[in-house]
């Protein structure tokens, strides 16, 4: 099953990307972060998550809150 995620973020002005992904057993918000990642790695500088919305809903706090535990998780070791 695909699923499509936009991500709407602040670079020097307002960008959407957007893209249809398998779940392979995932969760939409663990697809998205992966795809958040993504971007920013293929970005030269400093960007802000505004939204993220999958299949019509807004998960926007889902990726945010997943992304501090990995950054917490990432900092503990």
């Amino acid at each position: 099953m695909n699923i499509t995620i936009e991500i709407h973020y602040i670079s020097n002005s307002k960008i959407l990307q957007k893209g249809s992904f398998p779940l392979r057993g995932r969760k939409p918000e663990q697809v998205a972060l992966q795809f958040w990642k993504d971007i920013k790695r293929e970005m030269s500088h400093e960007l802000e998550l505004e939204e993220v919305i999958a299949a019509g809903e807004n998960i926007t706090d889902l990726v945010k809150d997943l992304e501090r535990k990995e950054l917490l998780l990432f900092e503990g070791e």
